[in-house]
């Protein structure tokens, strides 16, 4: 005999799936539009969410560095930034459906990052805030949405405790997932039948600047990013010292060979960045107190002094990277980086005397019409002589940490910001000091290069909107992997169960039955 109600829902589902079928069979006869894709993003997006609901967490690792956008979404958001959305959001659901699901409770943490949620929300009210994604007359709103998908990222990645034996799994999927960087500066190599790659992942736009004789400037940004995640990777899965003193020398060779392939970026950021975290974390190893700090200083004066008649020989980039140092290097290169300080520098003295206006109420990142019309529009280049009114000032990409959190959100984003580095910093030393010894390796690294990522925002580069996901990226990491903040092993019982054991060991002499004779 039949059952009724089963077959009444599988012929529903039929029906449901020839309809579905046949009016995307329509869809794909026509023309692809924008609006079409639209539709199979969300279709896709259907078929795949039993496989989100089993795998979101890991892919949210996965996507937190990675090189890819949405393009079929409104204003082209990243991987990352969608991800954020969909782990948090199964989190919350599986937490309301079951008490078994937790997040990972660090209130010291949570407060200043819903303080400075606050600032942005206040600020973006008064200010104003618009997407011209989605026709709104004002931009400046997808940095509102950074600065969101970076504090929101937090609580998505603190959503669940990662499994110790799965440490290396987690690692290689949260920071190998850069190393898709490397795809933009591919373009002159693939065919031109692989294109399509490039809806996804960004292509290097400097091979589309430098043509012919120009072609020895061109910059591999690719190559920097994907070598800055290897280091990374390697610094946090074995240590300095798993590199360079495990007897594995294609250990310290590939160190090596990544490092120098990031010197094709340009950036001299680079050799900054990197030297504060392997000098950090070479400090927290305590390998200072070893004969490898000698070594080290040894090896650094050989090829310090090696560098001195072979640095004009270098590839461009390389004597770009190596410009702030005082090595001689072609004059188009260090002119190159000369210019570039200058105009950021000359940026920075005509923005100061703003600072006082905007410490009560910050500009926000707003931009009205008539401020994108003057800067950008035909006649800027006459329009423009002063540089408060170039287009990265406007844009607020101010290539500086301070100013891009006074000048937006004004003396109460600084407060939540620095009241957020100081607890960051609190519960990563933490970790690190009284974390379990089987995640010693990866606690250093996360402390080192929070450290250094301050370091470089406050005084070197940095940007908030873009900069908090590499801020929470780290901290939420250290979160998941240690279960919270980790407390010496005498202060682990809460206070109620202390009371609780000394009243039911408080036998008094009088409660105590006197023996017969």
């Amino acid at each position: 005999m039949n059952n009724v109600p089963v077959v009444f829902r599988s012929l529903i589902i039929y029906a449901v799936c020839v309809v579905l079928a046949i009016w995307l069979g329509y869809l794909l006869a026509g023309p692809l539009t924008y609006s079409s894709l639209v539709i199979y993003g969300f279709l896709a997006f259907v078929l795949t969410f039993p496989l989100l609901l089993r795998w979101h967490f890991p892919l949210l690792l996965l996507s937190w560095n990675m090189a890819a956008f949405v393009f079929f979404l409104p204003g082209q958001p990243s991987v990352c930034l969608v991800m954020i959305a969909v782990s948090l959001g199964i989190s919350i659901f599986q937490r309301l459906l079951s008490n078994e699901s937790q997040f990972v409770n660090v209130p010291q943490l949570i407060w200043p990052l819903l303080c400075l949620l606050a600032v942005a929300a206040v600020t973006a009210k008064l200010t104003g805030l618009g997407l011209r994604t989605f026709g709104s007359d004002v931009y400046g709103g997808k940095k509102y949405a950074y600065l969101l998908g970076g504090i929101l990222g937090y609580f998505a990645l603190s959503a669940h405790r990662i499994p110790l034996k799965r440490k290396n799994l987690y690692l290689g999927l949260f920071f190998l997932g850069g190393v898709t960087a490397i795809i933009g500066d591919l373009i002159p190599l693939l065919p031109h039948s692989l294109y399509f790659v490039y809806w996804v992942f960004q292509p290097n736009a400097n091979f589309f600047q430098y043509q012919g004789p120009g072609a020895e400037e061109i910059r591999l940004t690719g190559a920097r990013t994907m070598s800055l995640f290897i280091f990374a990777y390697m610094l946090a899965r074995y240590g300095i010292r798993g590199i360079f003193l495990s007897r594995k020398p294609l250990r310290w060779m590939a160190f090596f060979f990544f490092f120098c392939l990031g010197l094709y970026g340009g950036f001299r950021g680079f050799i900054i960045s990197c030297a504060l975290v392997f000098a950090l974390q070479f400090f927290l190893e305590g390998l200072h107190r070893t004969k490898l700090l000698a070594v080290f200083l040894s090896a650094g004066i050989i090829g310090g002094l090696a560098l001195i008649p072979l640095a004009p020989h270098l590839p461009y980039t390389f004597q770009r990277t190596l410009s702030f140092l005082p090595y001689k290097v072609s004059t188009a290169a260090r002119a190159d980086a000369q210019a570039s300080w200058e105009w950021r520098v000359q940026m920075w003295d005509a923005l100061l005397p703003q600072i006082p206006q905007y410490l009560l109420l910050g500009k926000g990142y707003v931009i009205s019409p008539l401020d994108y019309e003057f800067v950008m529009g035909p006649e800027a280049s006459i329009r423009n002589t002063f540089a408060q009114d170039q287009g990265l000032a406007l844009a607020e990409d101010f290539h500086s940490g301070p100013i891009s959190v006074v000048i937006p959100f004004g003396i109460w984003g600084c407060i939540a910001f620095l009241w957020f580095l100081f607890a960051a910093i609190r519960v990563l030393y933490a970790n690190y000091h009284y974390g379990d010894p089987a995640l010693q390796t990866v606690n250093t690294y996360l402390l080192a290069a929070f450290i250094a990522q301050a370091i470089y925002f406050l005084f070197a580069f940095g940007d908030l909107s873009a900069d908090m996901m590499k801020f929470t990226g780290l901290l939420g990491l250290s979160v998941s992997f240690n279960g919270g903040v980790r407390r010496p092993f005498g202060t682990m019982a809460s206070k109620p169960q202390v009371e609780k054991i000394r009243n039911s060991t408080d036998m008094r002499p009088s409660s105590l039955p006197v023996p017969q004779q």
